[in-house]
């Protein structure tokens, strides 16, 4: 077989033709495609097959049998001996076609291998080109978007906590502020009780015009209570203590008959009808009816003010029996500073 192998690699155009079945054009085509690595890839060759491939390998071990029986040479009575067989096939000659196809093979291979290689930076480029975009709309952009709302959100969220802080801050000083009147309060209700109870025992001008005074304070704080009242929106506080004020003052004006009470305690009752339906309306009223208390001056010329009073701070009076002793001011005159 190794023999039939070297044959087909190295038999010339004339040796192959003298075969039956292989004419010229096939042996070509065999000189063509050499050199083969197995028999049966001679078999692959066009117009050769298996049946022409059969025909030359019997053609070959017929010419390899002759030559045995020819090469016989006797030696001295001696069993003759057969030789090894020895190939004395002529050199394969390289045709143009030959090598035109060999060198055609090998351009086509490298071009093969130069378009894979195109082909494949290609399409990396091509998944760069569109999966970058595609990767930084679907995936980075929001991300980014996603981070920077958060970080606005978490700026409200400061800012809030902020006002939030702030708020508190007010509320307190409201609450405080409260306190304060609803302290001072307490301490005129029993001042006022106080001086009540003296004037049943001694009818004193002095005494009178003090009680008149604490009944004055008394309004006064009621109202700015009020009105703290009104900034929390706590409307039905408010009403309470505007209708407190209210009837404490028609009491005092019953006493006093001052011509000015009258109008507060009108402004007074406007701001009733409108609480707690139209508090932004009642607290129109009560600042009117704070600066008629606390300046002396009519209705029209109150209304005209263009900015609101400030919300009052009194100082209360802690001892009863010390302010007895007192000189008394005239009525309607407050005590406490706005």
């Amino acid at each position: 077989m190794d023999d039939f192998l070297f044959f087909l690699n190295t038999a010339d155009i004339t040796t192959l033709t003298k075969i039956p079945g292989v004419t010229r054009p096939i042996a070509g085509n065999i000189i063509a495609a050499r050199p083969f690595d197995f028999v049966e890839d001679c078999a692959k060759v066009q117009k050769v097959g298996k049946n022409l491939l059969g025909k030359m390998q019997s053609y070959f071990e017929a010419e390899l049998n002759e030559s045995r029986k020819n090469s016989l040479v006797p030696v001295g009575g001696e069993p003759l001996g057969i030789p090894e067989p020895v190939h004395s096939y002529p050199e394969e000659k390289t045709t143009f076609l030959s090598r035109f196809g060999r060198a055609f093979g090998n351009f086509m291979r490298a071009l093969l291998r130069l378009v894979l290689i195109i082909l494949v930076i290609g399409g990396f480029g091509a998944a760069l080109y569109y999966g970058l975009p595609f990767l930084n709309k679907t995936f980075i952009a929001p991300v980014e978007r996603n981070t920077a709302r958060v970080s606005e959100l978490e700026g409200e969220i400061a800012a809030l906590r902020s006002e939030l802080i702030e708020m508190n801050g007010r509320v307190s000083a409201l609450e405080s502020s409260v306190d304060a009147h609803s302290a001072s309060l307490a301490k005129l209700t029993e001042m006022q009780a106080a001086l009540e109870g003296r004037l049943g025992e001694n009818n004193d001008q002095a005494q009178l015009e003090l009680k008149h005074e604490v009944m004055m304070t008394r309004v006064l704080d009621m109202l700015g209570r009020a009105r703290l009242y009104l900034s929390q929106s706590n409307f039905g506080l408010a009403r309470e203590d505007v209708k407190d004020a209210r009837d404490l003052l028609a009491q005092l004006q019953s006493e006093t008959e001052q011509p000015q009470l009258a109008q507060v305690i009108d402004r007074l009752d406007l701001a009733l009808g409108n609480l707690p339906a139209f508090p932004v309306v009642a607290s129109a009223d009560l600042e009117i009816a704070w600066q008629m208390l606390m300046t002396g001056a009519p209705a029209n010329a109150a209304a005209e003010t263009p900015t609101p009073a400030a919300l009052p701070t009194y100082t209360p009076i802690l001892d009863p029996l010390e302010t007895l002793t007192a000189t008394p001011a005239p009525i309607g005159t407050p005590t406490g500073t706005p």
